[in-house]
Protein backbone atom coordinates (compact mmCIF):
# COMPACT_ATOMS: atom_id res chain seq x y z
CA UNK A 1 0.00 0.00 0.00
CA UNK A 2 1.41 3.43 -1.04
CA UNK A 3 0.84 6.21 1.53
CA UNK A 4 0.67 10.46 -0.17
CA UNK A 5 0.28 13.55 1.87
CA UNK A 6 -1.47 15.95 1.53
CA UNK A 7 -1.41 19.56 2.76
CA UNK A 8 -5.34 19.76 2.89
CA UNK A 9 -5.83 17.01 5.03
CA UNK A 10 -3.65 15.82 8.11
CA UNK A 11 -3.99 11.73 7.88
CA UNK A 12 -2.81 10.50 4.64
CA UNK A 13 -4.22 9.10 1.67
CA UNK A 14 -3.65 5.22 0.95
CA UNK A 15 -3.62 3.87 -2.52
CA UNK A 16 -2.28 0.33 -4.35
CA UNK A 17 -0.93 2.77 -7.07
CA UNK A 18 0.25 6.06 -7.95
CA UNK A 19 0.23 8.13 -11.05
CA UNK A 20 2.76 10.92 -10.95
CA UNK A 21 1.44 13.53 -13.08
CA UNK A 22 3.31 16.89 -11.93
CA UNK A 23 4.45 18.67 -14.79
CA UNK A 24 7.62 20.61 -15.54
CA UNK A 25 7.63 24.61 -15.78
CA UNK A 26 9.41 26.84 -17.93
CA UNK A 27 12.63 28.44 -17.38
CA UNK A 28 12.10 32.36 -17.64
CA UNK A 29 14.72 35.26 -17.59
CA UNK A 30 13.18 37.39 -14.55
CA UNK A 31 13.54 40.50 -16.25
CA UNK A 32 11.10 43.78 -15.70
CA UNK A 33 8.13 43.15 -18.00
CA UNK A 34 8.77 39.42 -18.61
CA UNK A 35 6.16 38.69 -15.29
CA UNK A 36 3.49 41.07 -16.31
CA UNK A 37 3.11 39.92 -20.10
CA UNK A 38 2.77 36.81 -20.24
CA UNK A 39 0.09 35.65 -22.38
CA UNK A 40 0.51 39.16 -23.82
CA UNK A 41 3.18 38.60 -26.05
CA UNK A 42 5.84 36.95 -24.10
CA UNK A 43 5.74 32.83 -24.12
CA UNK A 44 7.56 29.51 -23.20
CA UNK A 45 5.66 27.52 -26.17
CA UNK A 46 5.95 28.51 -29.68
CA UNK A 47 3.56 25.60 -31.10
CA UNK A 48 1.05 27.27 -28.65
CA UNK A 49 1.28 30.76 -29.63
CA UNK A 50 2.60 31.43 -32.41
CA UNK A 51 -0.20 31.75 -34.94
CA UNK A 52 -1.14 34.71 -33.02
CA UNK A 53 1.94 36.69 -34.28
CA UNK A 54 1.34 35.90 -37.90
CA UNK A 55 3.15 38.06 -40.22
CA UNK A 56 4.96 40.14 -37.00
CA UNK A 57 8.27 40.02 -35.73
CA UNK A 58 9.21 37.86 -32.98
CA UNK A 59 11.92 36.90 -30.77
CA UNK A 60 13.41 33.49 -29.60
CA UNK A 61 15.86 33.60 -26.62
CA UNK A 62 18.08 30.37 -26.64
CA UNK A 63 20.91 28.50 -27.87
CA UNK A 64 20.12 24.91 -27.71
CA UNK A 65 18.44 22.96 -29.76
CA UNK A 66 14.69 23.66 -28.57
CA UNK A 67 15.33 27.20 -29.26
CA UNK A 68 16.34 26.38 -32.52
CA UNK A 69 13.53 24.44 -33.23
CA UNK A 70 10.64 27.27 -31.89
CA UNK A 71 13.02 29.64 -34.59
CA UNK A 72 12.41 27.94 -37.07
CA UNK A 73 8.67 26.86 -36.50
CA UNK A 74 7.69 30.69 -35.95
CA UNK A 75 9.84 31.42 -39.07
CA UNK A 76 6.63 29.85 -40.89
CA UNK A 77 4.25 32.41 -39.42
CA UNK A 78 6.49 35.43 -38.58
CA UNK A 79 7.58 37.92 -40.47
CA UNK A 80 11.00 38.04 -38.75
CA UNK A 81 12.42 36.06 -36.35
CA UNK A 82 15.34 37.66 -34.12
CA UNK A 83 17.50 34.68 -32.47
CA UNK A 84 18.40 36.20 -29.29
CA UNK A 85 21.75 34.39 -27.76
CA UNK A 86 24.06 35.68 -24.84
CA UNK A 87 26.84 33.97 -26.28
CA UNK A 88 28.31 33.53 -29.46
CA UNK A 89 27.93 29.89 -30.37
CA UNK A 90 24.93 27.93 -30.09
CA UNK A 91 24.98 24.69 -28.35
CA UNK A 92 22.47 22.83 -30.32
CA UNK A 93 23.45 20.16 -32.92
CA UNK A 94 25.15 21.29 -35.97
CA UNK A 95 22.18 19.90 -38.33
CA UNK A 96 19.74 22.63 -36.48
CA UNK A 97 22.35 25.45 -36.86
CA UNK A 98 22.45 24.91 -40.62
CA UNK A 99 18.87 24.95 -40.80
CA UNK A 100 18.74 28.37 -38.83
CA UNK A 101 21.83 30.33 -40.67
CA UNK A 102 20.39 29.10 -43.80
CA UNK A 103 16.97 30.47 -43.26
CA UNK A 104 16.17 33.99 -44.70
CA UNK A 105 13.57 35.06 -42.06
CA UNK A 106 15.87 34.34 -39.13
CA UNK A 107 18.45 36.78 -38.05
CA UNK A 108 21.04 36.01 -35.50
CA UNK A 109 22.07 38.02 -32.54
CA UNK A 110 24.60 36.77 -31.30
CA UNK A 111 26.39 38.24 -27.20
CA UNK A 112 23.22 39.80 -26.25
CA UNK A 113 20.20 39.24 -23.63
CA UNK A 114 17.17 41.06 -23.33
CA UNK A 115 16.98 43.27 -20.07
CA UNK A 116 13.77 44.60 -20.49
CA UNK A 117 9.99 43.24 -21.78
CA UNK A 118 8.07 46.61 -22.70
CA UNK A 119 5.95 47.80 -22.30
CA UNK A 120 3.63 47.11 -19.05
CA UNK A 121 1.17 50.04 -19.66
CA UNK A 122 0.16 49.43 -22.74
CA UNK A 123 -0.66 45.53 -21.81
CA UNK A 124 1.34 44.13 -24.61
CA UNK A 125 5.21 43.25 -25.78
CA UNK A 126 6.04 46.57 -27.60
CA UNK A 127 9.95 46.05 -27.50
CA UNK A 128 12.96 45.01 -25.70
CA UNK A 129 15.91 46.50 -24.41
CA UNK A 130 18.88 44.36 -25.26
CA UNK A 131 22.07 44.39 -23.41
CA UNK A 132 25.32 43.47 -25.15
CA UNK A 133 27.16 40.59 -22.88
CA UNK A 134 30.37 41.77 -23.81
CA UNK A 135 30.42 46.04 -23.99
CA UNK A 136 26.98 45.89 -21.55
CA UNK A 137 25.64 48.72 -24.05
CA UNK A 138 21.75 48.38 -24.19
CA UNK A 139 19.52 49.09 -27.18
CA UNK A 140 16.01 48.99 -27.35
CA UNK A 141 14.29 46.79 -30.67
CA UNK A 142 10.45 47.07 -31.46
CA UNK A 143 9.08 43.71 -31.65
CA UNK A 144 5.48 42.40 -31.22
CA UNK A 145 6.30 38.92 -29.08
CA UNK A 146 9.04 37.35 -27.28
CA UNK A 147 9.36 33.62 -26.65
CA UNK A 148 11.51 32.04 -24.51
CA UNK A 149 13.61 28.99 -24.63
CA UNK A 150 16.14 28.35 -22.12
CA UNK A 151 14.73 24.83 -21.03
CA UNK A 152 12.07 23.20 -18.90
CA UNK A 153 12.53 22.39 -14.95
CA UNK A 154 10.55 19.49 -14.52
CA UNK A 155 8.27 19.43 -11.09
CA UNK A 156 9.98 15.95 -9.65
CA UNK A 157 11.91 17.85 -6.89
CA UNK A 158 9.46 16.02 -3.81
CA UNK A 159 9.66 12.84 -5.67
CA UNK A 160 13.96 12.82 -5.91
CA UNK A 161 15.57 10.70 -3.38
CA UNK A 162 13.27 8.08 -3.68
CA UNK A 163 11.98 7.81 -7.46
CA UNK A 164 14.88 7.10 -9.88
CA UNK A 165 15.26 10.39 -11.82
CA UNK A 166 17.81 11.30 -14.46
CA UNK A 167 20.66 13.70 -13.76
CA UNK A 168 18.23 16.58 -15.39
CA UNK A 169 15.68 16.13 -12.60
CA UNK A 170 13.42 14.57 -15.03
CA UNK A 171 11.64 10.87 -13.73
CA UNK A 172 12.86 7.74 -15.05
CA UNK A 173 10.54 5.24 -16.30
CA UNK A 174 11.17 1.88 -18.01
CA UNK A 175 11.25 2.41 -21.61
CA UNK A 176 8.04 1.50 -23.62
CA UNK A 177 6.50 1.98 -19.69
CA UNK A 178 5.58 4.54 -17.20
CA UNK A 179 6.98 2.41 -14.60
CA UNK A 180 9.68 4.02 -12.65
CA UNK A 181 12.10 2.23 -9.76
CA UNK A 182 9.05 1.62 -7.66
CA UNK A 183 6.68 -1.16 -7.81
CA UNK A 184 2.73 0.32 -8.06
CA UNK A 185 4.49 4.18 -9.63
CA UNK A 186 4.24 5.24 -12.46
CA UNK A 187 5.08 8.44 -14.06
CA UNK A 188 3.75 10.41 -16.92
CA UNK A 189 3.68 13.63 -18.98
CA UNK A 190 6.57 16.74 -18.45
CA UNK A 191 7.73 15.62 -15.24
CA UNK A 192 9.47 11.97 -17.29
CA UNK A 193 9.36 13.41 -20.79
CA UNK A 194 12.39 15.90 -21.56
CA UNK A 195 12.63 15.47 -25.14
CA UNK A 196 8.81 16.27 -26.38
CA UNK A 197 7.10 18.29 -24.05
CA UNK A 198 3.91 18.48 -25.45
CA UNK A 199 0.17 18.45 -24.36
CA UNK A 200 -0.68 15.25 -27.19
CA UNK A 201 2.75 13.03 -25.68
CA UNK A 202 1.40 13.87 -22.50
CA UNK A 203 -1.47 12.95 -22.91
CA UNK A 204 -1.02 9.94 -24.49
CA UNK A 205 1.69 8.64 -21.38
CA UNK A 206 -1.16 9.46 -19.18
CA UNK A 207 -3.65 6.99 -20.91
CA UNK A 208 -0.42 4.74 -20.83
CA UNK A 209 0.03 5.25 -17.07
CA UNK A 210 -3.99 4.62 -16.09
CA UNK A 211 -3.52 1.33 -17.74
CA UNK A 212 0.36 0.53 -16.31
CA UNK A 213 -1.67 0.90 -13.18
CA UNK A 214 -5.06 -0.42 -13.46
CA UNK A 215 -2.81 -3.87 -14.68
CA UNK A 216 -0.72 -3.57 -11.44
CA UNK A 217 -3.82 -3.63 -9.79
CA UNK A 218 -5.61 -6.16 -11.31
CA UNK A 219 -2.13 -8.09 -10.71
CA UNK A 220 -2.39 -7.85 -7.21
CA UNK A 221 -5.96 -8.47 -6.74
CA UNK A 222 -5.09 -12.00 -8.41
Amino acid sequence: MKRVWVESQPEPLEARSIIIATGAVARWLEVPGEKDLQNHGVSACATCDGTFFRNQEVIVVGGGDTALEEALYLANLASTVHLVHRRDAFRASKIMQDRVFRHPKIKIHWNKAIAEVRDVTKKKVTSVLLQDTVTQAVSEMAIDAVFVAIGHTPASQLFLGTVDAHENGYLRVIHGTTRTNIPGVFACGDVADHVYRQAVTAAGTGCMAAIDAERYVSALEG
